[in-house]
Formats: structure tokens, C-alpha cells, sequence
């Protein structure tokens, strides 16, 4: 158990910022996933510019990697582009 009244603050901390990091981590896969299972070319075309900051927040609060959002953002964009 923390022993300093400092280390009982940033395990406080912590814990906010994992439930937090976890909320918007959960929102954004369930938003990409209903990107994914749209076949509607014009509403995919609204959604993904939303979904692309989701996702790009995410990186840059450190909740993914970077990569891992360009990887998913360009994986969108192709999906979109191959719908008839």
C-alpha cells in the first residue's frame, strides 16, 4: 500500500485518467466498427472525418500508438473507396 500521502494522489490519479483513457478508447472502437459495417457510401463519407479525430485524439493522448491510427484511418479510407 502507498505509504506517502504523494503516491496515494497519483494513484488516484491514475485511476481517473484509466477510466477516462478507457471511455474514449471503447467509443471510438464501437465508432469504427459502425463505420466498418455501414454500406452506405454517403453516410460512410460523414462519418469517417469524425471517426478520424477520434482516432487521431486517441494518439495523441498516448491512449494508441500512432501507427496504429494511421494504420486504422488509411484501412477506412480504402474500405470507403471500394464501395460501389
Amino acid at each position: 500500500m502507498a505509504n506517502h500521502k504523494s503516491s496515494e494522489k497519483r494513484i488516484r490519479q491514475a485511476e481517473a485518467k484509466r477510466e477516462d483513457n478507457r471511455y474514449v478508447a471503447r467509443t471510438t472502437r464501437n465508432a469504427v466498427k459502425k463505420l466498418r459495417g455501414t454500406s452506405d457510401k454517403k453516410e460512410a463519407l460523414e462519418l469517417l472525418p469524425k471517426v478520424s479525430a477520434m482516432l487521431d485524439k486517441l494518439a495523441k493522448k498516448a491512449v494508441i500508438h500512432k501507427n496504429k491510427a494511421a494504420n486504422l484511418k488509411s484501412g477506412l479510407a480504402k474500405q470507403i473507396n471500394a464501395m460501389a
